[in-house]
């Protein structure tokens, strides 16, 4: 299947493409090689449920204790088999022009555009700050990522509610919010009428391969959006896992690995910076956009070295001059950026 927009962009190219085994892994935000030892107990102990079909009261009681997260009512949320899951099913929402926020994640625009939707790209220039003003006033459909992908911009909560209108549904994909200490400019929290939150648990949880995550916002929305879903969307150990890190102790947990992301993130824009690699910033998620020349060279360069970084020229609005780069603990930092110092040279 061809995964390529009209301009050429591979939409469906994600960074698991470029973290081919072997290689010391920077492509990839997912922290960690699999959940913390605490969730996975919790998950091996629910291993025996495998013999029965997932329960409605199972579902509900996973529903409640993300309501419970985040101040909603469980009316207000639908979990998801992966954040990704709740992009394939925009199109529901049977939008009449769409416009995508970028660079961004891409598969947004793919899932829209597989369905025929209009779609309206915004691109903002470096330093990728959001305009509200951009946007078309005939888009009933605004997706935007915050903190954005592979910018690690962190967008203000009062520009992202600027771009609601009338007949306006505004999308906000917080998939790495909870990567950001405290989540300042969150709106999870927010019972809002025409707006929808996306949050994956796939990231700080390192669940990528359980796929686990959610959607919040007004049930009559989020009807629209399961409009034809199948039967049992989430299996037992995805209902469990989602219950799991939604308790009180695993969100303390998610907020003690933000400050450590955000201590390590510093470690390495010093240690960039010290090696003459320009970081986009001020950067809030626990990946890093680096400019570099000739990108594409660099980066099999680097794999040549034992390292993958994700290529960047699959997101509208970058050049061929970026790679992101995930937000690792000192010792890997430090073999990236000795070995972008040798390609560079």
């Amino acid at each position: 299947m061809d995964t390529r927009a009209s301009d050429g962009i591979d939409l469906r190219h994600h960074g698991d493409v470029d973290a081919v085994d072997g290689l010391l892994d920077f492509a990839v935000n997912v922290r960690g090689d699999g959940p913390p030892d605490w969730l996975a107990a919790r998950l091996a102990a629910a291993l025996p449920t495998l013999g029965r079909y997932p329960s409605a009261a199972a579902e509900l009681a996973a529903r409640q204790q993300v309501a419970d997260r985040h101040g909603r009512h469980p009316d207000e949320v639908l979990l998801l088999s992966g954040g990704a899951e709740g992009f394939a099913m925009l199109p529901r929402l049977r939008s009449r022009l769409a416009a995508l926020i970028h660079p961004s994640f891409t598969e947004p625009e793919w899932a829209l555009r597989q369905a025929a939707v209009p779609v309206h790209r915004v691109v903002l220039p470096p330093p990728y700050r959001l305009d509200p003003a951009a946007v078309p006033a005939a888009a009933d459909l605004v997706v935007l990522g915050n903190p954005t992908n592979p910018t690690s911009v962190l967008h203000p909560a009062a520009d992202v509610l600027a771009m609601r209108r009338e007949g306006r549904i505004l999308v906000v994909d917080e998939a790495f919010g909870d990567a950001v200490p405290g989540e300042p400019e969150s709106l999870a929290g927010r019972s809002l009428p025409d707006v929808l939150v996306l949050r994956s648990l796939t990231k700080t949880f390192a669940l990528a391969g359980l796929r686990c995550g959610y959607v919040l916002g007004p049930p009559d929305l989020l009807a629209r959006l399961q409009v034809g879903r199948a039967h049992w969307p989430l299996g037992s150990l995805q209902l469990e896992a989602i219950r799991a890190c939604s308790e009180p102790a695993a969100v303390a947990w998610a907020e003690r690995e933000a400050e450590t992301i955000a201590c390590e993130r510093a470690a390495m824009v010093e240690l960039l910076a010290a090696a003459g690699v320009p970081v986009v910033g001020p950067a809030r998620a626990p990946f890093l956009l680096l400019r570099v020349p000739d990108a594409d060279l660099v980066r099999k360069k680097l794999q040549e070295k034992g390292i993958a970084v994700r290529r960047c020229d699959t997101f509208p609005g970058l050049d061929p001059n970026h790679v992101r780069v995930a937000v690792r603990a000192a010792e890997p930092a430090r073999v990236l950026v000795t070995a972008l110092r040798e390609v560079l040279a």
